[in-house]
């Protein structure tokens, strides 16, 4: 081989390295803007977990996690391209869907949220039936109560014997620790440890979806615009996320350390380790499919549950709330 060709055929192979290295500079540079709709819980504890290991780096995903202020912000900065994907209960995704938002849930971790009734020892409310001649805090649209009539139809209870206290959402679980009224209604994954820890209680509990009343928690949003441009990086973020999720069942105390490294000011060790037990409990599917699998029935069960407290702005067919095709 002549000289000219061995510098030639070192030339290509340094162009070519060089192109790789470049591609796989692009991969890593992707960059995933993910908002939560609330403040950081210990539920979202699998998605520090999966930074800290790099599970998303090495999926070529730059992640940044975001605090929330409530889904309709959320939404509305997933929207304007401000994020990428938001995590929020999935029954705010429907009905945001049903009224005209171009976005579609593309992973559903919890089909039925982990919602409870909780009561006070002394007055114990252990089945549907209990609560009738009982006082239960309410607020506009907060979730644990706004379906209670599906509630009481599922489990032949007489609606019109609850006495629904209207408060304001922030003092809800007050009023109920002051006894000022019987029921409130938490989430397992993250109200009931905290004030459990708080009030030394062991309070007794009603579970909503074990009762039938099965509305979509966590969920994975992002814009039609969104999946049309990015399917490649969010199957990435969804895949590198299902992983996550696994090594937090295998390890909560190393989720709960991960979190905590960005949740100084958050409860003990123990509550945060609690929430996050709780939330993998939560987290299931149809068996044989990828984590954040959603099934048809979820959404047309939800769309039925929203019917009972919205005016219905016209049919829209079920495969426009969600898809699939990013966890294959």
């Amino acid at each position: 081989m002549s000289l000219l060709n061995i510098i030639s055929k070192t030339a290509a192979l340094a162009v070519g390295a060089a192109t790789a290295l470049a591609t796989t500079a692009a991969v890593a540079d992707e960059d995933i803007a993910a908002r939560f709709s609330w403040k950081l819980k210990g539920e979202y504890g699998f998605y520090y977990y999966g930074l800290d290991e790099g599970l998303y780096s090495d999926a070529g995903i730059n992640l940044n996690l975001g605090e929330g202020a409530g889904s309709q912000a959320a939404l509305g900065a997933l929207i304007q391209g401000q994020e990428d994907v938001v995590i929020m209960p999935g029954i705010f995704a429907i009905s945001a869907i049903k009224k005209g938002m171009p976005i579609k849930i593309v992973a559903l971790y919890q089909p039925a949220a982990p919602i409870v009734l909780i009561s006070h020892p002394e007055n114990p409310v252990n089945t549907p039936k209990d609560l009738e001649g009982k006082t239960m805090a309410t607020a506009v649209g907060e979730t644990g109560t706004s379906y209670i009539g599906v509630l009481c139809e599922l489990n032949d209870v007489d609606c019109d014997k609850i006495d629904m206290v209207l408060v304001d959402s922030q003092t809800r679980v007050p009023q109920f620790i002051q006894n000022k009224v019987d029921v409130v209604s938490v989430y397992r994954t993250n109200d009931l440890p905290s004030l459990e820890a708080q009030t030394g209680v062991d309070y007794p509990v009603l579970d909503l979806p074990e009762f039938g009343l099965k509305i979509p928690g966590m969920a994975v949003v992002a814009s039609d615009e969104g999946i049309a441009e990015r399917a490649d990086a969010l199957r990435a973020f969804l895949t590198a996320t299902a992983e996550a999720i696994a090594m937090t069942r295998e390890d909560p105390d190393a989720a709960t350390a991960a979190i905590r490294k960005v949740w100084p000011a958050g409860p003990a060790d123990e509550v945060i380790r609690e929430q996050i037990e709780e939330t993998m409990a939560s987290v299931h599917g149809p068996e044989g499919k990828p984590v954040g699998w959603i099934e048809e029935s979820a959404i047309s069960n939800a769309l039925d549950l929203l019917a009972t407290v919205e005016e219905d702005p016209g049919n829209r067919p079920v495969s426009d709330y969600f898809t699939n095709e990013l966890l294959q």
